[in-house]
């Protein structure tokens, strides 16, 4: 998905056609940890709660939050929630 894409699926804007059918594909551009963080955002933890469920600490996962919010071009936690509850949700 594009950067446009991306923000437009956070916000909950229809997708083109095309790009609908690879909506449940995990973003390439996010690492592993970046993915794990996503998930642990999406359960509703903050920072110090991703920190310590992933025994790192808290500048460490504020920083990977920072890493995704930009890499995705989003602005927000809950955009990052709503990007994710649509890749669990599949095509």
């Amino acid at each position: 998905m594009t950067q446009e894409e991306v923000i437009a699926y956070a916000l909950g804007d229809k997708l083109p056609q095309q790009a609908s059918t690879t909506a449940a594909a995990p973003a390439p551009l996010l690492t592993k940890r970046e993915l794990e963080v996503v998930a642990l955002i999406a359960a509703g933890m903050s920072n110090k709660q991703i920190a310590a469920s992933l025994v790192i600490s808290q500048r460490t996962a504020e920083s990977h939050v920072e890493n995704i919010l930009t890499k995705m071009g989003l602005t927000s936690r809950t955009q990052i929630v709503a990007w994710h509850s649509r890749q669990e949700e599949g095509p």
